[in-house]
């Protein structure tokens, strides 16, 4: 597990280009200096979701340098919470960690609007889960 100054988090989704692009983009916009932000997929995609981009960058926050990583035992490992977004039993399970599975629609092949609507929700969970883990860790 991390240092625990800094709990780590781990966002996955099943190609890391959408909805754990956008959460980690949340939590490092949000809390950075206060917990270390991770993403990956169990199927990475080429790029981060075009799309997810736009709307990450309607509200200030530039995903647009992130790419795509793979899953692996050693980031859930190295996380004390892992929250994931449809990957299903693809992320390993380890003693210890915090796991949240968040029942997001997927951004890919949605329209801006839609996008909108999931880019929002994320951003409530992701608020939701720095009031969490503060409040675990103070």
């Amino acid at each position: 597990m991390s240092d625990a100054a800094k709990p780590s988090v781990l966002f996955v989704c099943v190609h890391n280009a959408g909805r754990s692009q956008m959460a980690a983009g949340f939590l490092a916009h949000f809390a950075a200096d206060r917990l270390e932000v991770r993403s990956a997929g169990s199927l990475p995609a080429g790029k981060v979701n075009p799309t997810a981009v736009a709307a990450m960058a309607e509200v200030g926050i530039d995903i647009a340098a992130a790419s795509p990583k793979v899953l692996t035992a050693e980031a859930v490992q190295s996380s004390d919470y892992v929250i994931t977004m449809g990957c299903g039993d693809a992320c390993p399970v380890f003693p210890g960690r915090t796991y949240l599975d968040w029942s997001l629609d997927d951004p890919a092949g949605q329209d801006l609007d839609a996008v909108r609507l999931i880019r929002d929700e994320i951003r409530r969970r992701v608020q939701a889960l720095i009031a969490g883990i503060s409040t675990a860790h103070t």
